[in-house]
């Protein structure tokens, strides 16, 4: 079969290569809407993960079943289907302690790209089809699905790990496509005042309709002391990490937050080798301002609980597609939108 794929760090192109094996409890999905990452990015250019040698790039996809293992129940080939971007080994010792995206080991849960070929070839083979994959809502549009897949899970986890409750005052760091869905998350969760960081037009007017109360643009000044002034000196309740960088985001989140606060970050950090944190902001380590990092649950329940939020309009990701791509071999041109950022660029989505 065909493929786009990781040919070494700083390099991709097309491969040809043997199609995946199809065992018991497992699919094998073609492609009908898929959108490449950031984390892609990471990945080929910072070499994030390690060097990759003709690896099959992509994690986010709704495809169509093409065969299904003997011990398969609830799918069959013809089904229209949500892969999500986590496909957790379900019986490890890590789901069963709460923890199914480290399944095998840490960030084991992420399979696509990562320790096995994504979803940019002309088939792909998903684990566990029960368990993560679920069912395309009649009516719901393919291309806004495929922000189910990695971009609203990873968002809203954010939210979760800041533990966003009703009244809190709530930073977003980061207004790209995840940042934009914590956003939207942040609001369905409760939040008062929301305020977003970022600077593009495009994300700034988005983010606003998704629930930010004000935006705040890091060209203006240092945005700390925007969120001091605007809470009175008090800082915010929570904080979501969607973007920023390793030397600088986390030294701002801890100078915002308030004692007995929490920081939800979901940043894919793709360089450098530690992080910082400022001792006294941090209460010389007894400030309660807790750091929870993590990645997006996966599986099935989670995709049929995220559809149902778009399919009841509680939520439309669809909003963030600025670049639709008809046909395969716009890949390579999609992929390197996200590398190369244009003004103009949230999302983009390939049309199979």
């Amino acid at each position: 079969m065909k493929g786009f794929a990781m040919l070494g760090i700083g390099k991709v192109g097309w491969i040809e290569k043997e199609a995946p094996a199809c065992g018991p409890l497992d699919a094998l999905v073609k492609p009908l809407a898929v959108s490449p990452c950031t984390s892609d990015i990471h990945t080929v250019w910072e070499g994030a993960i390690g060097d990759r040698h003709d690896m099959i790039l992509g994690h986010e996809a709704v495809g169509e079943v093409v065969e299904v293992g003997a011990l398969v129940k609830d799918f069959k080939p013809g089904d229209k289907v949500i892969v999500p971007a986590i496909t957790p080994d379900w019986g490890s010792l890590e789901a069963q302690a709460g923890y199914s995206m480290h399944s095998g080991g840490m960030l084991a849960g992420w399979k696509f790209s990562n320790f096995k070929d994504g979803v940019f070839g002309e088939l792909f083979h998903v684990n566990e089809a029960d368990a993560n994959l679920a069912h395309l809502p009649e009516g719901v549009d393919m291309a806004a699905a495929v922000m189910l897949s990695d971009m609203v899970p990873t968002g809203f986890h954010g939210v979760e790990l800041a533990d966003v409750q009703f009244g809190d005052d709530v930073c977003v760091i980061g207004i790209g496509p995840v940042g934009l869905m914590a956003v939207a998350g942040a609001a369905l969760r409760g939040a008062a005042n929301l305020y977003a960081v970022g600077s593009r037009p495009n994300c700034v007017a988005l983010a606003k309709e998704y629930g930010a109360t004000e935006v705040l643009n890091y060209r203006d000044g240092d945005i700390v002391e925007q969120i001091l002034e605007r809470t009175h000196g008090k800082g915010v309740d929570r904080v979501v990490i969607a973007g920023g960088n390793a030397e600088d985001t986390f030294v701002q989140a801890i100078r915002m937050l308030k004692p007995g606060g929490r920081i939800g970050s979901v940043n894919y950090l793709g360089s450098g080798d530690y992080v910082r944190i400022p001792r006294v902001e941090w209460g010389c380590g007894m400030g309660h301002k807790v750091i929870a990092s993590g990645l997006m649950p996966g599986g099935r329940l989670r995709m049929e609980k995220l559809a149902a939020l778009l399919a009841t309009g509680r939520v439309d990701p669809g909003k963030m597609l600025t670049h639709r791509f008809q046909g395969f071999e716009h890949m390579e041109e999609a992929l390197l939108l996200m590398k190369d950022k244009p003004k103009d660029l949230i999302k983009p989505v390939v049309l199979i």
